[in-house]
């Protein structure tokens, strides 16, 4: 298995700690990138590559910001490397957005009527039994 190619910079303190994991979602996302996508719609196609997307930075975010594991230097190095999504992970710090899934849900340039996405409507304001799923990431709901 190749290794994901990295600026000349040497990782900071603390890396050999995440690179594990790190390199289990890389894994899965080359996995992803090249899974058979026939039967399917054009964007569901993409779903598994934004969900894993997803799934890097959100671990990012927790180590950093909630279980306190990991050094500034480190996040920031995962943030340069481009390990992590900087944009998603700004827009989770900020109330309202905590369980935002991507950022294609809340540009309003990509909807027909420039509002957000579906799965960004609470679950309490939707018809009763009604199973929303997101037209770009394939989200149930990130509304919180």
């Amino acid at each position: 298995m190749p290794k994901v190619r990295r600026s000349k910079k040497s990782p900071p303190e603390g890396w050999e700690l995440i690179e594990p994991t790190l390199d289990e979602l890389e894994q899965k996302m080359r996995e992803a990138e090249t899974e058979s996508h026939e039967g399917k719609r054009k964007q569901e196609s993409l779903w598994p590559i934004f969900k894993i997307h997803h799934q890097k930075s959100r671990y990012i975010y927790d180590l950093f910001y909630r279980r306190k594991a990991i050094s500034r230097e480190l996040y920031e190095y995962c943030l340069t490397e481009n390990i992590a999504d900087r944009n998603l992970i700004a827009k989770w710090k900020k109330q309202g957005y905590e369980n935002l899934c991507c950022l294609r849900c809340i540009q309003t340039r990509d909807t027909n009527f420039g509002t957000n996405c579906i799965c960004r409507v609470p679950k309490g304001k939707l018809e009763e039994g009604r199973i929303v799923e997101c037209v770009h990431c394939g989200c149930r709901g990130c509304s919180g």
